[in-house]
């Protein structure tokens, strides 16, 4: 099974970009579920979702707290917490940044692989404003090879309609030929 957590901030679709994983994965003929974590937060504040994918029955239903890839929408979100907690090694850390991979501090002597993307200036460049999960979806697509741009253009044109779901598809794109990937 493969747990994913992101960390975004409420209104940058996070809980939206887990939704879109499952749903491309079901689409694959994998078991999915997608869920957020958060209280009563406003636009801005710190929120998490998860992912978990498969390829049989799902039967867990808590938190993920051992994840296999995290997702960091917000870079600010960096100095809150550590996105590595519960990381085991071989995880995949794919952060919104302007840093190379090797730029990103981790703790020492950790085996995970870092992968970043400027999706900040892809999202305003390709949509207008800095709405960044979309984007990001291309550097965990480039990152993983779980799902496929394929597998995902669907589910994000019937979320998003045909014209913004297309401006999205190329942002994700982008991101996906744009994206660093550390060693």
């Amino acid at each position: 099974m493969l747990e994913i957590r992101l960390h975004g901030r409420g209104g940058q679709g996070a809980v939206t970009s887990a939704e879109l994983i499952a749903i491309a994965a079901i689409n694959k003929g994998n078991f999915a579920q997608a869920f957020p974590s958060f209280g009563p937060e406003r636009r801005g504040a710190p929120v998490v979702a998860f992912c978990r994918v498969d390829d049989k029955k799902i039967n867990i239903r808590a938190k993920v707290y051992k994840p296999d890839v995290v997702i960091v929408l917000d870079p600010g979100l960096l100095s809150l917490l550590d996105p590595t907690e519960g990381m085991g090694e071989g995880g995949i850390l794919i952060i919104n940044t302007k840093k190379k991979p090797q730029e990103v501090a981790i703790a020492p002597g950790r085996s995970i692989k870092v992968v970043t993307v400027d999706a900040n200036t892809i999202a305003t460049e390709e949509l207008g404003r800095p709405i960044v999960n979309t984007t990001m979806l291309g550097g965990f697509i480039r990152a993983t090879g779980l799902i496929g741009i394929d597998d995902i253009k669907e589910p994000l044109l019937e979320r998003f309609g045909k014209k913004l779901g297309e401006r999205n598809l190329k942002a994700m794109e982008r991101a996906y030929q744009e994206v660093s990937i550390g060693e």
